[in-house]
């Protein structure tokens, strides 16, 4: 049977939701039936290569040092694509949907494309961009619900706008009590080991991390963070971290290609996010049995019934993050309740093999058009 060729196009193959998401799918997708392609433009973001490859994925970077130069890349995905026999293309995030978009009118390969952000978080030429190109497409999906309905708010299209909600693989994620991450960072067994996954940007809010954390050590000295990631605040996150003296207290792990171990330290998985789409990480320590409490931005309020499988609250509210941290704290048999309920929701709600069979028809669909 010959094999359908997508071509997946992506800006950067580092440590971000949308990037960790492709050898996640890719792991599972049919292989006898799709033959998978990649092409990214950073190379100093190529975290995620070498897993798209030991799982059969055929990775190329056209090197952009900034978005104009990503744009014009074009011709030459347009020269793959003839060349490999491209047969559908899937962008995902805004500059490789623009440059998508470009082949898309050139060629009429049908293109997919993934929006992972609410449109109003972005800058103004990008919306603008967004806004004017969107309609040079097949397909659009948004992340979660409230990143379709911004997408139907803001742009108001005339293709078709599907909500594909974001999964995890919970057979891979799942916790194995195998983790050395506290001994390798000198953890007591006996602390409350809060954690975040986070690209270091505005929206994370980890300045105000820290400060829950901060004010949770007041009464609680048993009170340990981790946060795994980097990013462009990293210099005014570890000033802020300096400042409430909570070296020693709080561990930066930097970007960690294999995240499971540091999902499995974690007691808590905690976020004070101002916005997101849907975020992988979640998905991920939810999977792995860590406890949830976060504001409810964007895609969240989705995945978390409040009380039901973690607690919320209003994302202008986060310094309620550390009341809630507290209550579990307090009561230990609340927080294995909340560890076991967090993993119950993945598996039944938001399971991958669900979002790639999804993913899968959408495919077929889109070449049948």
């Amino acid at each position: 049977m010959r094999k359908t060729k997508i071509l997946h196009i992506i800006k950067s193959l580092g440590r971000g939701g949308a990037e960790m998401l492709l050898p996640e799918t890719l792991k599972l997708h049919n292989k006898e039936k799709f033959e998978f392609h990649y092409i990214y433009f950073l190379p100093w973001k190529n975290q995620m290569v070498e897993a798209l490859e030991a799982s059969g994925g055929r990775v190329t970077c056209f090197e952009a040092k900034d978005n104009i130069r990503l744009m014009l890349q074009y011709k030459r995905i347009i020269s793959y694509c003839k060349e490999k026999n491209i047969n559908l293309i899937h962008c995902h995030l805004p500059w490789a949907g623009f440059v998508g978009r470009l082949v898309y009118q050139q060629t009429g390969i049908p293109v997919l494309y993934t929006e992972h952000n609410m449109q109003e978080r972005y800058h103004i030429a990008t919306k603008t961009i967004n806004k004017l190109s969107f309609n040079s497409q097949s397909l659009a999906f948004g992340v979660s619900k409230d990143v379709t309905a911004s997408i139907q708010k803001n742009i108001n299209p005339t293709i078709p706008v599907k909500t594909l909600l974001n999964g995890v693989n919970t057979d891979s994620f799942i916790p194995e009590q195998k983790s050395t991450i506290r001994k390798d960072l000198g953890i007591p067994d006996t602390a409350i080991v809060i954690g975040n996954v986070a690209v270091f940007r505005f929206q994370k809010r980890l300045v105000e991390w820290l400060q829950v954390i901060k004010k949770l050590r007041q009464n609680n000295k048993n009170v340990v963070g981790i946060i795994v990631g980097a990013g462009p605040l990293e210099e005014e996150i570890k000033q802020e971290w300096k400042s409430l003296e909570l070296e020693g207290v709080v561990f930066f792990t930097g970007l960690q290609t294999n995240v499971k171990p540091y999902f499995e330290a974690m007691d808590i998985f905690m976020m004070s996010s101002s916005f997101e789409g849907l975020p992988i990480a979640l998905l991920e320590a939810m999977s792995m049995e860590c406890a949830v409490v976060s504001t409810d931005a964007g895609g969240i309020k989705e995945v978390i019934r409040n009380n039901e499988d973690g607690f919320i609250c209003p994302v202008d509210s986060w310094e309620e993050l550390s009341v809630l941290c507290q209550r579990l704290m307090d009561q230990p048999e609340e927080m294995i309740k909340y560890k076991l309920a967090a993993r119950k929701r993945v598996v039944e709600a938001f399971s991958l093999k669900r979002m790639v069979d999804a993913l899968e028809a959408y495919y077929s669909e889109a070449m049948n058009a």
